[in-house]
């Protein structure tokens, strides 16, 4: 049985992020019934946040579950591999063998035309959420600021995918550049991979 540790967090994510097509693809294989998808979904953003709290960077807003930013860091190759199983046995486990085809996937080909072009030093916003009704306050903004803070001091790159275009001028206001549009089959859709260079002058 699994056991959530950030529950309202999860609803939170679920609610700004159920129609994104890799959510959509990754929980295609599940039964129709929409419950189970939801069940599954949040199931997958609760384990998103217990990684990050262990192996990257998970940002909540003091006293609110509004929104979340989920951040990965670089990791030495035990620690890669150990994350990697752990989540690979994770959506096995609680999304299936088909759903876990379907990540292996995606991200594997999203991690290919990343090569040569990310140094790897550089933190990944890996998820940021935030709540429909709280959308539209610059609330978005600061739970990711916070954290560019952090990698502005250590001069570290950051970088993200989005397959909302969107959402693109919002992570420009905050430093990012497009470096590239990949059409991605097994969604369906197109993506756009970000780069922020660290500012030495404070986001």
């Amino acid at each position: 049985m699994y056991i959530f540790k950030h529950k309202e967090l999860a609803e939170s994510l679920y609610e700004s992020l159920n129609t994104n097509p890799f959510y959509i693809a990754l929980l295609n294989p599940l039964d129709e019934n929409t419950t189970d998808k939801k069940d599954a979904l949040l199931k997958y953003f609760d384990y998103s946040m217990q990684e990050a709290d262990q192996y990257g960077k998970l940002f909540i807003p003091k006293d609110h579950d509004y929104g979340v930013s989920i951040w990965s860091k670089p990791l030495s190759a035990s620690d890669e591999s150990n994350r990697s199983n752990k989540k690979k046995a994770f959506i096995k486990q609680n999304l299936g063998n088909d759903s876990l085809h379907i990540y292996t996937t995606v991200t594997s080909s999203m991690a290919e035309k990343l090569q040569g072009s990310i140094p790897d030093t550089a933190w990944y916003l890996s998820i940021l959420g935030v709540r429909p009704d709280y959308q539209g306050q610059g609330l978005g903004s600061e739970l990711v600021r916070n954290v560019l803070r952090d990698t502005d001091n250590q001069m570290k790159v950051t970088y993200l995918e989005t397959f909302n275009p969107k959402s693109i001028k919002f992570y420009q206001r905050l430093g990012y550049e497009t470096l590239d549009k990949v059409d991605e089959p097994v969604t369906g859709s197109s993506y756009w991979i970000l780069v922020r260079k660290p500012n030495t002058i404070g986001c």
